[in-house]
């Protein structure tokens, strides 16, 4: 039996700009203004495009493969081809296994009909009989947080109950393969992270997922391997944080691009630890990030601003100009460098460093690399939140409830121990 549960070998899709007539009601009054205005009627060269060119690749059972690119790159059409939606103009895919596609989490749901009625037709268009979303009803509600409206009519829900009631259906449907596109950001910031640890229970479960999102946090999470797409063509497949770095590497030449005619501008950030190069770091560990600059022309009064971010918050921003080193300037071909020495006091979690070069004096910003790189923190420890305390637990006990002075520790437990036998 194969151990592949997704395979796309060779797809092509081919796509028309433009009008589409499907009546002569829309069709005649198109052609008579063409005819008015001398255009030409066949020009479908010109109008006729390729979402998709020559995508192949496969996910073994049980895997997450993740797929990311810029908008308009193929992903959502890519997820469409495999999830039935559409056809490949050229090219063929294999599907092993029971699909459910978190495309549009709310497709398919009646205005006029309650929250109740519509988890059972929802649940009836994801594939799920009866007998299955009535075992999950109670569960499908609870997950969505919206007990107390789920018999008024979703016409009266606001967008982001729509959303959760959506989400929460999709989400307990068991699947052998599970397409998601996008929808992990459903909700207000709690519910997103229900989101986040219901999909880690699907993966836990052994389903393949297939798994597309801008948030590359997520991505770098879930996700075994990576694709990435650029203009329907996938121009890198393999491990996610490879992928991932690369992605970003094209991001900055793209800032660095656009930043063309700046007078200075960032040629060369690196992070690493103490032996090298280095995207990955433990808790607490140290880490350097090397900067360069070079300038186009004169320029004074410039620092370098040092921003971490992980995918909610800022965590750190400092500069070279705030931690005492005063600003410089540089003339015309000069090369200005800096190392940054930071502990990286930080839970487990994905973290963003940019880089920009700046002057407080008139506020202006000449170039700017968001994210200059992706690092990787973990920690044995089981801690949440922004910053690492690395805390210990240096007192524990119990007491009588009627003795609000007495304490227990660890260390007074032995004592009153050995004072008791003597």
């Amino acid at each position: 039996m194969s151990d592949v549960a997704l395979r796309m070998e060779h797809v092509f899709k081919k796509f028309r700009k433009g009008e589409m007539y499907d009546s002569l009601r829309d069709l005649i009054p198109a052609l008579t203004g063409k005819l008015f205005r001398r255009q030409e009627l066949d020009k479908n060269d010109e109008r006729e495009f390729w979402a998709l060119r020559d995508i192949s690749f496969e996910v073994k059972k049980g895997e997450a493969f993740g797929i990311i690119g810029h908008n308009g790159a193929g992903k959502s059409t890519t997820l469409k081809i495999l999830s039935r939606i559409m056809r490949p103009t050229k090219g063929s895919m294999v599907v092993n296994g029971r699909l459910s596609a978190l495309i549009e989490v709310t497709a398919g749901f009646h205005q006029d009909l309650t929250g109740r009625e519509n988890i059972f037709l929802h649940g009836a268009i994801l594939g799920m009989t009866k007998r299955e979303i009535q075992s999950k009803l109670d569960q499908i509600v609870a997950f969505s947080g919206i007990e107390e409206f789920i018999d008024t009519p979703v016409k009266r829900y606001s967008s982001g109950m729509y959303a959760r009631l959506g989400f929460s259906v999709a989400a307990h449907v068991d699947p052998e393969v599970l397409i998601v596109d996008e929808v992990l950001s459903v909700g207000d910031y709690l519910f997103q992270r229900k989101c986040v640890e219901r999909m880690k229970e699907v993966i836990r479960g052994g389903a393949t997922v297939l798994f597309v999102s801008h948030n590359l946090k997520n991505i770098s999470e879930f996700c075994d391997c990576c694709m990435l797409l650029e203009k329907g063509r996938a121009v890198m497949t393999g491990p996610a944080h490879e992928v991932v770095s690369n992605y970003l590497q094209q991001s900055r030449s793209s800032q660095s691009e656009e930043a063309g005619s700046s007078a200075a501008f960032i040629s060369k950030v690196r992070v690493r630890n103490e032996y090298g190069e280095c995207a990955r770091f433990q808790s607490g560990e140290k880490a350097w990030i090397d900067v360069e600059v070079k300038a186009r022309a004169c320029c004074t009064k410039l620092a370098i601003v040092l921003c971490i971010t992980n995918d909610n918050d800022e965590i750190f921003e400092t500069s070279t100009e705030r931690l005492g080193h005063g600003s410089f300037s540089l003339e015309e071909g000069e090369v200005f460098s800096c190392t940054f020495e930071l502990s990286l006091n930080m839970p487990t979690g994905i973290y963003h460093p940019s880089i920009m070069v700046w002057r407080h004096a008139t506020q202006t910003g000449y170039d700017q690399w968001a994210p200059a790189a992706t690092i990787y923190v973990s920690s044995e420890d089981d801690v949440q939140g922004i910053a690492h305390c690395f805390p210990k637990v240096v007192q524990k006990g119990t007491r009588p409830a009627s003795d609000a002075n007495y304490v227990l520790t660890a260390g007074a437990a032995a004592t009153e121990s050995e004072s008791s036998s003597q």
